[in-house]
């Protein structure tokens, strides 16, 4: 048996290791300017909030810096896997940014849910996605409601649907006593909407009158509890919102609720709206002749 040749053997690893350039271990000087610029995009690009528009920013800024660094590994023989993982980066990146500027651009709505999405839902951070949903489930459709006609008549009309006024203006009285007025982008029914669960049933305990033409989004209690099943991110945004609505009004009417004698009702108290006139009256008395009789003692 003969001895390995081990001159042919180094020589073949020389041949083969000629054909590639050996790369220095360390550069004298540093990266051009496309390096730097390519990390910095990706940092910037990291850095994007969620939504549509999040993700919009997110992914242009990986795809214009993937891109730098694309060319500047193209431009070096050394960093062959370099530019392959760049480059395929790229398409991802780029693949994602024409995906969600195409659902971005499908995703739109008619100017008055624009302008509700952004009166109400926008500072939430609600999403567009979700928003559409939303939408769907009131089938995109607007009510309007002309002026000196009732959205709904105390003791009669039953609650069956959510709804927000989007134009105009609706006076609220009970027992024929004006209490204040719907303005848009509030509920329409929000203290009876709440006071319900899904499977009771119920009448309203107030007048709703429109004060001049309004535009209202209704959206039925069985459509919208099927879409809170589905979604309970969806559920907890209309919870919130609802109950902020309630608080306003409770607000705004506690300024403005006296009784004959000038004394103001705090409207915080429980079953205020249920109290009859002459109990009011009959509670007056006695509270004013709680401090006379204090005095006689």
């Amino acid at each position: 048996m003969e001895p390995p040749d081990f001159n042919a053997v180094n020589l073949t690893l020389e041949t083969a290791a000629a054909a590639h350039p050996v790369c220095p271990e360390w550069r004298d000087g540093p990266e051009d300017s496309v390096f730097h610029l390519g990390h910095m995009l990706l940092v910037l690009g990291f850095m994007g909030g969620s939504g549509f528009y999040g993700l919009l920013y997110t992914f242009t800024l990986l795809t214009l810096g993937f891109f730098c660094a694309t060319v500047w590994s193209w431009a070096d023989a050394c960093t062959t896997d370099g530019f392959l993982w760049s480059f395929a980066l790229l398409a991802v990146c780029a693949a994602q940014l024409v995906h969600v500027s195409y659902r971005l651009r499908s995703v739109t709505f008619d100017k008055e849910f624009q302008e509700l999405y952004n009166r109400m839902f926008k500072k939430l951070g609600v999403s567009l996605s979700h928003f559409g949903e939303i939408v769907a489930c009131c089938d995109g459709d607007l009510q309007t409601l002309e002026k000196d006609y009732c959205f709904a008549m105390e003791g009669k009309t039953p609650i069956e649907k959510l709804s927000v006024l989007l134009s105009g203006r609706i006076a609220v009285t009970v027992n024929g006593e004006f209490l204040h007025y719907i303005h848009p982008f509030q509920f329409l029914d929000s203290p009876e909407w709440d006071s319900l669960r899904p499977s009771e049933e119920g009448l309203f305990q107030v007048t709703l009158l429109a004060d001049s033409r309004c535009r209202y989004v209704a959206w039925r209690r069985k459509k919208l509890y099927l879409l809170f099943a589905k979604h309970r991110y969806i559920a907890k945004v209309f919870a919130l919102v609802v109950r902020n609505d309630i608080t306003e009004k409770l607000f705004s009417l506690n300024d403005k609720a006296f009784d004959g004698r000038g004394h103001r009702y705090d409207l915080r108290l429980p079953s205020y709206c249920h109290v009859q006139k002459t109990d009011l009256d009959k509670s007056d008395a006695l509270l004013l002749q709680v401090p006379g009789q204090g005095g006689g003692k």
